[in-house]
Parts: structure tokens; C-alpha cells; sequence
């Protein structure tokens, strides 16, 4: 990974809140051309640091109003549980985000639904009926704070 200067720091800062901010404006903020700005950016994305750049949907308007935290326990540490589990998380277009987490449970899993029912459909194929799975809690989501 490449140094990273107070400048990358605070354009990474800003592009994570908002990627679409023009170069301009970025510029403005922190002080630098719309070139330099561009030049910064283009070399953070060619090293990896900036990885991708994506959309924020809003879950409502694409009929996905519900959000559940499932956190996850395997039976065991074995290598194919673990291949087996993350292969089924990865082919679920409703899985959000995977976190592989340290602790009591193994994954937290984000899940977007348009409703309960379609949570309990998914959480029964991918926690309930799966081997490789030994408990699960789920947790609805109220809000995003």
C-alpha cells in the first residue's frame, strides 16, 4: 500500500461519505487543483486503497424495507463448513455484507428483504436447514443510524 499524506486522508474521508462529489468541489475542501484531485484519486484506485466505488440504494425503493442482522455459529471450525457456508452466503442476492467476526458467533450477516417473511424463506435456507450451521440469532433492524 502506498504512504498516504494528510491530503489522501481527508480526500479518502470525503469520497467514503460521498464518491460523487465533483472534482471541484473536492478541491475546494481540501485545498488542492481539480487536477490534483483527480491525479490523487486516479493513484489511490490503481493501489488498491480505494477499492470500489459504489451506490447507496435506498432499501424502501427497491422493495427491500426490511433489514436483519443474523449472527451465525457454525458446528465447527472445519475448513469445509466454513467453504460450504460463505459459498451459500455469496450466491444469496439478499445478503448485503458477510462479516467473518471473532467471539461467540462466526458471521453477522446483513439481509435485505422486502418483508419478515421473506427474512424467515431465506434464513430457513441458508441457518435453519444447513449443516454446516449450529445457531443462529436474528436481529431486526429498526433503523439506520
Amino acid at each position: 500500500m502506498p504512504e498516504l499524506d494528510d491530503l489522501d486522508r481527508r480526500l479518502l474521508e470525503l469520497v467514503s461519505v460521498d464518491a460523487s462529489r465533483p472534482l471541484r468541489e473536492l478541491g475546494d475542501l481540501v485545498g488542492l487543483s481539480p487536477s490534483a484531485v483527480q491525479r490523487r484519486l486516479t493513484r489511490l484506485r490503481a493501489s488498491g486503497v480505494i477499492r470500489a466505488e459504489i451506490a447507496v440504494l435506498d432499501p424502501r425503493a427497491i422493495g427491500q424495507a426490511m433489514t436483519t442482522l443474523a449472527l451465525v455459529c457454525l458446528v465447527s471450525d472445519e475448513s469445509h463448513h466454513f467453504a460450504a457456508f460463505t459459498g451459500q452466503i455469496r450466491a444469496e442476492p439478499a445478503v448485503v455484507t458477510c462479516y467473518h467476526v471473532a467471539g461467540q458467533w462466526d458471521f453477522a450477516v446483513v439481509i435485505r428483504t422486502a418483508d419478515f417473511d421473506g427474512y424467515r424463506r431465506i434464513a430457513e435456507r441458508l441457518f435453519l436447514t444447513n449443516p454446516a450451521v449450529q445457531r443462529y440469532e436474528t436481529l431486526p433492524v429498526y433503523a439506520t443510524v
